[in-house]
């Protein structure tokens, strides 16, 4: 039983380190959500609980290491693995429509993977970059998506 308790408290972090790690988590998923936010009002298949959950697991992934003293070799191999990983989660959102030659979802997957790298900036403890990021992003979203030339049929 009592590795059992062991087991259970060591996979927990120092008290010191608790506030940190809760903060950027906190922090991934606020940012990611706001992005999240603005796809749920345009009505976008991929919103608030999608982009929440990839900014905090992006930033999760990145916690794991840090708290581990990864190297940083070892950090950079993960961090690579996430842009594949969640490009590879992003282009799952693109469709093409062969009947219109219409390709869908390209925004989307840009902004997925966009919020994943968010995460990633504040696993790093970069919380103030990432929130620039989400600033660019949302203009980019919301304002410049009014100056797009739309092409029909």
């Amino acid at each position: 039983m009592d590795s059992f308790i062991n087991e259970f408290w060591a996979g927990w972090p120092d008290a010191a380190e608790i506030g940190r790690v809760l903060f950027r988590l906190l922090a991934a998923m606020v940012l990611g959500g706001a992005i999240g936010l603005q796809r749920e009002h345009t009505g976008k298949p991929a919103g608030l609980r999608t982009h929440m959950l990839v900014s905090m697991g992006a930033c999760l992934f990145v916690l794991a290491c840090i708290t581990h003293d990864f190297d940083n070799a070892d950090l950079s191999r993960v961090i690579q693995g996430l842009a594949t990983g969640f490009g590879f989660i992003g282009g799952g959102a693109i469709l093409k429509l062969a009947a219109d030659h219409e390709i869908k979802g390209l925004t989307t997957a840009a902004g997925i993977w966009t919020t994943a790298a968010i995460g990633v900036v504040v696993g790093l403890g970069h919380w103030g970059l990432a929130a620039m990021a989400v600033v660019m992003t949302l203009f980019t979203l919301a304002v410049l998506a009014r100056f797009e030339v739309r092409r029909n049929g």
